[in-house]
């Protein structure tokens, strides 16, 4: 509309050439010839004659649409997964199409449409080796035939893309130390740079800009495994958006329907084998034709050899009642008689209460 206004003035009251209009404007002179031949004053484009692909199965997705918005956010399915479902049933089209209907269908149902203001975000590059990102999340599972809430600590190499979930029953030292472990040993190495927010588990204090006051065994870890730890701004998740982003898709991935085991162990070795066969499905987002698992095997060299595994006990002191009973975080532990009346360090006893499978 725009630029018919623009070529109608230029030509019309300004006398400017059609060979110049095509020049500024990047149109056709026939193209501008036709529409100042027929004045026009809108745009018509013709009517699409043949029926879109989806136009099938429009119904069916604006019905799974409406259904998943009901939901909670962590049990909707992705649009995606709505993809390859329509695949399944038939349909042919590509999910950029899906997509677009899926946009058209939310608009239609906003009565007034807010433009918010975002920002201009600068996109992170990372090299081989350089960095990861770990996050904590929450789902659900089967574990014993009972439905059980579950922690889940996700790794994510920044180059190769390569990631680890493993799941715990709390987001505690011992978890996260344990989750550490395994991380490494699944993706081969120690990168140079960790990523994080400002979880309890790791910082005590948040202090002025980048400053921060970190937990004395979190600081231990690190030490250990010789890596840089770097802390995200408060209330800036996009400083690590390919961790955000992969506790996202991993619930469509692993969680939707809620896998079912015989015990947390169990669930664990499922969730390691699948991470690693999904390495090999997925295309790396940034180089074109390659697999996560071809650039993880080319990072992989590049990571630093992993050291024996970081022992995560926490050790607190508590007194020993006069009835030889020790008090750690609601349960009672039962200590020789020798030390009634006396301060314990609880190490071995948290050991025994947490143990991390």
């Amino acid at each position: 509309m725009a630029i018919l206004s623009v070529i109608r003035r230029w030509h019309l009251r300004e006398g400017v050439s059609i060979r110049e209009i095509a020049r500024r404007t990047k149109l056709s002179r026939n193209t501008i010839r036709k529409y100042l031949r027929e004045r026009t004053i809108e745009p018509k484009y013709a009517k699409r004659s043949n029926a879109s692909k989806l136009d099938t199965y429009a119904a069916k997705l604006a019905g799974w649409l409406k259904s998943e918005g009901a939901k909670g956010r962590k049990q909707r399915r992705n649009l995606r997964r709505m993809h390859g479902e329509l695949v399944a049933l038939g349909f042919t089209g590509s999910y950029d199409r899906v997509a677009a209907y899926a946009r058209a269908w939310r608009r239609s149902g906003q009565e007034h449409e807010r433009s918010v203001g975002r920002g201009t975000f600068v996109p992170l590059t990372f090299g081989m080796g350089e960095a990861f990102q770990f996050d904590w999340s929450e789902d659900w599972a089967q574990l014993g035939g009972e439905r059980v809430k579950l922690q889940v600590a996700q790794f994510k190499l920044s180059h190769s893309r390569a990631f680890v979930v493993r799941a715990y029953a709390l987001q505690t030292h011992e978890m996260l130390f344990d989750a550490h472990n395994h991380a490494f040993r699944v993706l081969g190495g120690v990168p140079r740079r960790g990523i994080y927010d400002n979880m309890k588990t790791a910082v005590d204090r948040v202090r002025r800009g980048k400053a921060r006051d970190v937990n004395v065994r979190f600081a231990a870890m690190v030490s250990h495994f010789l890596f840089e730890a770097e802390f995200c701004n408060p209330a800036a998740g996009w400083e690590k958006g390919q961790i955000e982003k992969n506790v996202q898709d991993a619930r469509p991935r692993l969680w939707q329907p809620p896998p079912s085991f015989a015990s947390l162990q169990a669930l664990n070795e499922w969730l390691e084998q699948r991470c690693i066969a999904l390495w090999d499905e997925i295309a790396h987002p940034e180089q074109a034709g390659r697999t996560i698992a071809e650039v993880w095997r080319e990072e992989r060299s590049h990571l630093m050899p992993m050291p024996r595994p970081f022992d995560g006990f926490v050790e607190h002191t508590k007194r020993v009642s006069p009835t030889c009973l020790v008090h750690v975080e609601r349960n009672r532990y039962s200590v020789p008689a020798s030390f009634a009346n006396r301060a314990r360090e609880r190490a071995s006893v948290f050991r025994a209460h947490r143990g991390c499978c």
